[in-house]
């Protein structure tokens, strides 16, 4: 019987969802049939899985230090296979910046941006209204604002809690679509709408916040430019297991829409509410199915 230490928790802005998608993970594994041991990530993480001994680390965090390569490099060390993306492509997805270069490399659309320091906001700077605000390295929607023509206000007005530097985006009207990974096929395309004004972290975790439409009802041709999209952003950044990317599709002109990379997530959320799940429910995968499949593909960079 595999052993499988569940790590979830951790400290950062994520860690509520992350204790629930852990949770999920650990009583759907159990009904798999595997010795599941669930582990609130600590800084002593290193000590506390030599005293479980796990053969491989399902690992269920979210954002910084779980997300970001950190706890990768550590299982690396250690020598304990674990679920999800490896050191690199974790550190190279969680970072926006660097991500959005490496897509435009290869012809994915993005968004025009750039990075502005806490000094040059203090100092007057300014973006073409409608933009996004973003942090460089959070997940989940943590810390992003939306500022619209018609809004009074400025750069120097928002809340700065989120490091030194600071990603501002221009807006991309159109649709919220979002598409799972996993291996080498893209499974399929969801169409988000929320109820507010966009798909925030209350809307990803709160239940009736948001409609999810499943698949997009987009034209078919569409729908498979997304996927395309998605596998190339997984395979350009070197994503192994599952992973979810979120695009906007700009179908607002007259001509024929447009998509636009926002982001690839490689540590994606498996709540009640998340969106990798339902997208492989649809195509005939379980949430068992699921983790199964996640835990039998973890192994080591190395």
């Amino acid at each position: 019987m595999k052993h499988v230490a569940v790590l979830m928790g951790g400290w950062s802005a994520e860690r509520e969802v992350s204790m629930n998608s852990g949770l999920a993970c650990s009583e759907a594994l159990k009904s798999c049939g595997y010795k599941v041991t669930p582990v609130d990530v600590g800084r002593n993480i290193a000590e506390t899985l030599s005293e479980v001994k796990p053969d491989v680390c399902f690992n269920a965090l979210h954002g910084r230090y779980g997300e970001d390569g950190y706890i990768q490099g550590l299982l690396e060390i250690i020598g304990i296979p674990y679920t999800h993306s490896g050191v690199l492509a974790s550190a190279l997805a969680m970072d926006k910046p660097v991500a959005k270069t490496l897509f435009a490399e290869v012809g994915i659309p993005i968004a025009d941006g750039k990075i502005f320091t806490r000094q040059e906001i203090q100092d007057g700077a300014s973006y073409p209204k409608p933009f996004v605000v973003k942090p460089l390295n959070e997940g989940s929607s943590v810390g992003v604002t939306i500022i619209l023509d018609n809004e009074n206000i400025s750069l120097q007005d928002l809340p700065w809690t989120f490091g030194e530097k600071v990603l501002i985006e221009s807006f991309i009207p159109g649709r919220e679509i979002q598409v799972a990974v996993m291996g080498d096929t893209a499974l399929g395309a969801v169409e988000i709408r929320p109820l507010g004004r966009f798909y925030d972290y209350e809307a990803k975790y709160t239940a009736g916040k948001a409609e999810h439409l499943m698949p997009a009802p987009i034209d078919p041709a569409d729908y498979e430019e997304a996927l395309r999209l998605a596998l190339l952003a997984h395979q350009t950044l070197g994503c192994r297991g599952v992973s979810r990317s979120d695009l906007r599709f700009d179908d607002t002109g007259d001509g024929p829409g447009k998509f636009y990379m926002l982001e690839t997530n490689t540590q994606p959320g498996m709540t009640s509410l998340s969106l990798v799940p339902e997208i492989a429910a649809h195509s005939g995968i379980s949430f068992e199915e699921l983790v199964r499949w996640i835990v039998e593909d973890a192994s080591c960079d190395r």
